[in-house]
């Protein structure tokens, strides 16, 4: 067998092997992202009110 098909088939799985790794590692930062803004968002919208007289409208005559 011809040495160059070798090396150019290892170089092939290689390159295929490494692009499969990228791209796990994409989906998953992608993810994790997610997961962050859906926990910062569910955070947001589950804040208590603000207690009676506090923060609803500006007093201008104050």
């Amino acid at each position: 067998m011809d040495t160059r098909l070798v090396s150019t088939v290892l170089a092939a799985n290689m390159a295929a092997t490494q692009n499969s790794a990228q791209v796990a590692i994409l989906k998953k930062s992608h993810e994790m992202e997610m997961e962050l803004v859906n926990m910062l968002t569910q955070s947001t919208a589950a804040q208590a009110p603000a207690p009676a007289g506090q923060g609803l409208k500006v007093d201008r005559t104050a």
